[in-house]
């Protein structure tokens, strides 16, 4: 399930980023009595009653913006609005309505969203009576917090979690019917040739290619059918690491890029195999881990490779070694420009698609995880060792398994990752992250 994004605005100096903190639980956007202090929209993760959100904080929007940097930061707010689920309007209700409010208001309208109204600042009852005024707004009732003090919050939460549509059943790429189209994201670093490699796999212009940096924004969908199978090749913008994300669109095609992969299921990492494996190609890797989606590695521009007598073999040991977290990870090595290595491509994303939907019987998986435990058992700790008293495979996409153990807090992570290994060694599951669920036997 992807989360849903729920933007923060309002006119500057209202105390956006105060809430923006209060919600993730810690300081995270810069506060400062200032306005016009937060430039670049800030992101941060939280969960409400089992509801995954993903909140933005904004710069202050102005209608009349003075100057470059004033221009860019409205340019973030629209844009946050934009690909918001839900937005939060923060008024000042100190100060009440003024004239910024009125116009702020007049976009929200525009915009066919829900919109919660929040009056910050009601720390007295004077303030909470005044906040009467902001009915005026024509939007709906204030809610009434106070940003500083933490009162109010869960009030807000309630209402913005009950402006967002019924959560889905499953997370794209759940279902175990083999005739579901399959989800396929291209990511990867600015300039590394997504874009033409998208074009070499629809062998048409489908998207624009450009050898600038960024041309790419917005994720493109494209449905397309390849050996019977139905597909959805998302293309993406240029994943930068986070201290080199330019003020402006170019933050924001990075959340686009991040929601690209928590909905596909299985990711193509493009790296550029004249600059090798970087470590931004290792980040990018490890946001599709997190998100325990499939991954194949495209060593694209093989043909200048090959010109400068680069090895195969060798580079794709580089590639393994620096992604050593992914084991098993597919790597074709291809040349957008001259479409070579597409269908082989293609065919490790297909495979690696079916190795998420495997899924092994209980017997099997059981006699699997004995031997190992045989071969190796853990450390003891404080005197005591784990014992693994059952395991069963929950579901599938990603596979999950959960192991029913004497005692969870006794597991290293050492071990685990040697369980992982043994589960990959007896049943493959190529390319594809494995979660796994250790639960004490006192647990439900």
């Amino acid at each position: 399930m992807r989360k849903a994004i729920v933007a923060i605005v309002g006119r500057p100096n209202v105390g956006k980023s105060t809430l923006f903190n209060r919600l993730l639980g810690q300081r995270t956007a810069i506060i400062e009595d200032e306005p016009g202090t937060t430039r670049d929209r800030i992101y941060g993760d939280i969960e409400w009653y089992g509801r995954p959100l993903s909140i933005v904080d904004t710069g202050g929007l102005e209608l009349e913006a003075v100057g470059d940097i004033q221009q860019q930061v409205q340019s973030q707010a629209r844009l946050a609005i934009a690909e918001a689920d839900s937005i939060i309007f923060l008024v000042d209700a100190q100060t009440g309505i003024t004239t910024a409010d009125r116009e702020v208001a007049d976009i929200l309208r525009q915009q066919e969203k829900p919109v919660v109204l929040a009056a910050n600042k009601a720390e007295n009852r004077s303030r909470e009576l005044n906040a009467v005024e902001f009915y005026a707004l024509g939007l709906s009732q204030p809610v009434l917090l106070s940003a500083h003090h933490g009162t109010g919050i869960d009030d807000l939460l309630d209402v913005v979690v009950a402006t967002l549509p019924p959560e889905t059943s499953a997370e794209p790429g759940a279902a175990t019917d083999q005739a579901q189209r399959v989800q396929i994201a291209v990511v990867g670093r600015p300039n590394v040739g997504k874009s033409m490699l998208v074009n070499a796999i629809l062998r048409q212009e489908r998207v624009l290619v450009s050898d600038i940096p960024g041309t790419t924004r917005d994720s493109i969908d494209t449905f397309f059918r390849y050996n019977q199978t139905d597909m959805t090749l998302i293309d993406t913008a240029g994943v930068r690491r986070s201290g080199r994300i330019a003020v402006g669109i170019e933050k924001y095609s990075v959340m686009r890029a991040m929601r690209a992969i928590e909905r596909a299921d299985v990711a193509v990492l493009v790296i550029d195999s004249s600059e090798g494996v970087t470590s931004q190609d290792t980040h990018i890797a490890g946001y599709v881990r997190e998100a325990y989606k499939g991954l194949v590695v495209a060593v694209n521009k093989w043909d200048l490779a090959k010109e400068a007598s680069m090895d195969r073999g060798e580079f794709a040991k580089e590639v393994s070694t620096r992604l050593k977290f992914l084991p098993d990870t597919p790597i074709v090595f291809t040349s957008a420009k001259l479409r070579q290595g597409v269908s082989q491509l293609l065919n490790s994303v297909l495979t690696v698609y079916q190795h998420r939907l495997e899924r092994v019987t209980t017997g099997e998986v059981n006699q699997c995880i004995h031997r190992a435990f045989q071969e190796h058992q853990p450390a003891t700790m404080q005197g005591k060792r784990l014992k693994i008293l059952y395991v069963t495979q929950a579901e599938v996409a990603p596979p999950t398994f959960v192991f029913f153990v004497n005692d969870a807090n006794l597991l290293h992570f050492s071990y685990q990752r040697y369980l992982e290994n043994k589960l990959r060694e007896a049943f493959g599951f190529q390319g594809t992250p494995i979660r796994m669920i250790f639960k004490s036997r006192a647990e439900d």
